[in-house]
């Protein structure tokens, strides 16, 4: 099975655990690792690091990370390059649409490069801007 980390600032990681949690029950092989106020990017690494250590009996892992260029994105890339022996993919911009799809699909995905990008085609469905059309006026009344 391949590995999911989710990081992020603040309380990100956790809070989208917790609402995976409830609308698909506990995930497996998953960790959610915060990048809080507190920390020092020591911290980060050391929680990643380990993070990434627990799954080593995985195909590979995804990392799932809030933002492009932030702590938790560049600590990410540098756990990649340092932690050779693992296969990590790192993709940037998660949402809890791509993330359900994810942990769906690893029960099928077996290569975490085809899960990576999965998650990136998912992500950009469920990226929508809402119209509201004349038709759905009739349904106002």
């Amino acid at each position: 099975m391949i590995g999911v980390i989710v990081t992020g600032h603040g309380s990100y990681a956790t809070g989208m655990e917790s609402a995976l949690r409830l609308l698909a029950g506990r995930p497996e092989k998953f960790t959610a690792v915060d990048y809080r106020q507190e920390d020092t990017i020591d911290d980060l690494e050391f929680r990643l690091r380990d993070a990434i250590r627990a799954m080593s009996e995985c195909t590979g892992i995804l990392i799932l990370v809030d933002v492009f260029e932030g702590a938790p994105y560049k600590e990410s890339i540098e756990m990649k390059e340092k932690m050779t022996d693992q296969k990590i993919e790192i993709v940037t911009g998660v949402n809890l649409g791509m993330l359900m799809q994810v942990n769906l699909s690893r029960g099928y995905v077996s290569d975490v490069t085809d899960l990576a990008e999965l998650a990136v085609d998912e992500g950009k469905k469920q990226t929508l801007r809402y119209v509201y059309s004349e038709a759905e006026a009739e349904y106002d009344d």
